[in-house]
Parts: structure tokens; sequence; C-alpha cells
């Protein structure tokens, strides 16, 4: 099967994107963050960050049905050149200085078909090409516009679509479930331990503020942070690593395995089944997640704060770390800075309220296999991700007739 090949500049032009300090984030307008892109082959109905934007700046970085929106700088060269479209318009919406937008200047291209080729390994390939690494890995807009992709008849590209969108509905329809079952545990843990209104608390005392039984602590004396790093022991040529950017708000989206000698510098925090990672860099960005049965060579980024629950149950440390206002103490300890991090210290120091043993067990004894249950709906997820990405060169190169 013999497909036209064109080149991007016949069928986009390219724009960077908007950048702004870390005091204009976290409130006011539609944003498409770095992460976001990356995780995401298609933008997601709603863009879960947001920024200080004007009009000027939501007209010269909007964001239309068909944009595409390619990384152009990354720490290295393998999280390079990550696309993700646009299916619909994101009023008053402004993307990223790390991305590169490509707006369609022709109708030749369907959105559906592009955005699953970009994710292919033959046009990924040759992001490695043209970048360059300095101490990062960026690519000049010349050579993006220089790249060519196949253009198939448009009936072939929407049957192309409709077989790849298959198993991201399944995904998506994973995703929702997962996302019901977090709120449930959300909703128990709020009413128990932020309400109050637990098993007994009509008849439970209250000494000195809070009830009978409970105590103030720090974070500490109930979970220890980054207690395991990579040793020299370590058996395996190679690690499947977790980054920031591949992690959003509750989830792993993806790992990007490295032989051992080329991993990155900052793979060397050791994740174990409960652990919850949290993002140390702008952590109004929310990349936290509770990891489940992790590989051996699973290895996280030093950029987060691995905490391992030893006095709770893993489902009340995860449940308390992602309240609104644990993340709104950990932002306040970046107030000031130029480059918004908190350090493990600050987890450390945190204040924590500790319920009684037995009300602990209850909760686990609710709350784990709510989140057993998503470890099982995410590895179908993974299952469906990793049939697609099989079918995709294969149907992108026509070995396969649809």
């Amino acid at each position: 099967m013999s497909w036209e090949y064109i080149r991007l500049s016949e069928l986009y032009e390219v724009h960077n994107g908007l950048s702004k300090g870390g005091k204009f984030f976290g409130n006011g307008f539609p944003f498409l963050s770095f992460s976001t892109v990356f995780n995401n082959w298609f933008l997601p109905a709603v863009l879960p960050d947001l920024v200080q934007s004007t009009e000027k700046e939501q007209i010269s970085y909007s964001i239309e049905r068909g944009d595409v929106f390619i990384t152009r700088t990354s720490e290295t060269m393998d999280e390079l050149g990550m696309s993700s479209v646009a299916l619909k318009s994101y009023p008053q919406a402004t993307y990223n200085g790390f991305t590169k937008r490509l707006r369609p200047i022709d109708n030749r291209i369907l959105p559906e078909f592009v955005g699953y080729y970009l994710r292919c390994p033959v046009f990924r390939g040759g992001f490695r090409a043209f970048s360059t690494m300095t101490t990062r890995a960026s690519l000049r807009n010349e050579d993006l516009l220089s790249m060519e992709i196949p253009v198939p008849p448009m009936d072939m590209q929407q049957r192309i679509a409709a077989i790849l969108s298959n198993y991201d509905n399944l995904i998506e329809n994973n995703q929702k479930q997962i996302k019901l079952l977090e709120e449930a545990a959300q909703r128990l843990y709020k009413e128990w331990f932020v309400d109050l209104r637990f098993p007994g608390y009509e008849t439970t005392p209250v000494v000195d503020g809070v009830p009978e039984g409970w105590k103030w602590t720090q974070l500490a004396d109930i979970a220890a942070v980054n207690k395991r790093s990579i040793s020299k022991d370590y058996s395996f040529e190679y690690i499947d690593y977790i980054d920031i950017g591949s992690v959003s708000a509750g989830r792993i989206e993806s790992k990007t395995r490295y032989m051992l000698k080329d991993a990155p510098g900052r793979a060397k925090r050791v994740v174990c089944d409960g652990d919850v990672i949290w993002g140390m860099v702008r952590p109004n960005l929310k990349s936290y997640a509770l990891v489940f049965h992790p590989q051996d060579t699973t290895i996280a980024s030093t950029g987060f704060a691995v905490l391992s629950a030893k006095k709770v149950p893993f489902s009340f440390l995860y449940c308390h770390v992602i309240q609104d206002e644990f993340i709104s103490y950990l932002v306040n300890c970046t107030n000031g800075a130029a480059y918004p991090a908190v350090k493990p210290i600050h987890f450390e120091e945190a204040n924590i309220l500790v319920p009684t043993n037995s009300l602990l067990e209850k909760f686990q004894a609710l709350a784990e296999p709510m989140f057993r249950k998503i470890e099982v709906l995410s590895k179908q997820i993974e299952v469906a991700a990793e049939a697609r990405d099989r079918l995709l060169p294969k149907l992108m190169s026509g070995e396969l007739e649809v």
C-alpha cells in the first residue's frame, strides 16, 4: 500500500508557548502543562491546571481543535517529542512554553489520525536525529517542520483512528471507574477524619479539642521519607523509570525503560507496594500517586518524596497527603522561592492528627479493597495500552489493511 508523505510545513505552522513565573500558577484560566502533553495522546476534556493569563496571552497562545502540541525541551532525549492533539477548542486556555504548538493550515489530516501517528516510534525516533543535547534536549522549529508524515485518504484515516480509539475507550472507561473509587475513598476519609463523623463519634469524648485516643504528631512519626535508594548491589541491567513528568494527580501514566548505564542521574528512589510518591517541584501541580506492586526494576526520580507508611495503613497516609489542606501546606513552604520546590523535611515536619488503631483498622478494611480494585483496573489499562501500541505501527505503515 502506497501512501503520500507530506512535510509538516505543508500542514502546520509552529508556535512556542507561554512562559510565566511560578506565582502565576494554581488559579486563573485553563492551562496546558508539560505533564498533560506528555501523558495524553489527546488533550483531556478538561485541562487540570490553571494560570493567571491575560486576554492578549489567551489569543496568542490559544488552543483550537486540530492543534498539535509537542514537547520541545526536556532533561532526557526520550522525553522529547511527546505529542498531544486537541480534539476540541478550549476557550481562554493557554499552553506552556516547554511545548510547541502546530496549528493546521491544511484540512488533509484528521486530528484523530495524526494524534496516533505522532506517537509512533518511527516518528518519535525522528526527533532524536534532529534534537540537540546540551544541558537539556531541545528541538528546532525548522527541523520539526521538515519531518514527513503519511496522509492516506480521509476515509482510511477515519477507519484507522476508529480501530485504535476502541482501545482508548476501554482505557477511558476504566479511568472513570478508578475516579469513582478514588472519590469514594476520599469521601470516607473526609467523613471520618475531617468532619469527625467516624463510627462511634456520638459517644466518644473530646479531650483537648480532639477525640479521645487521637493524637497530633509529625508525619515522620508515622511514615518514612525516602527510606530506600538504589544501591551498588542492584542486580538488573535496566530500570523502569518514573519521572515527575509522567505522574499526574493520582496517576503513574507511564514508565520509561533505560539500560542502567544510560539511566538519568535522578533515577535513585526504590519504591514498594503501598508507597506514596509526591513530586517536590511545584507541589501545586499535584504530581502524586500511590504505588501498587512495583516490579523490582521500578525506580523513581529523586524529584519525588517517597512516603512509606510505618504506623498507619497506606490508605490513611495516602488519603491524608492528597487533601487540599496538606497541598496548601506544601505550597506555603515554597512561598517566595524563585524555583518553587519543597524538601523531604517539609514532609517529615508536617503535623497530622492520628486516630486510634482500631479506627485505622476499620478504615483500612473499607478503603484497601477500593485501592486494590484500582490496581486491577490500572493493570487492564496497561494491557490495553500495550495492545494498542503493538497495533499502532502496523496500521500506520499500511502493513495491516483496513
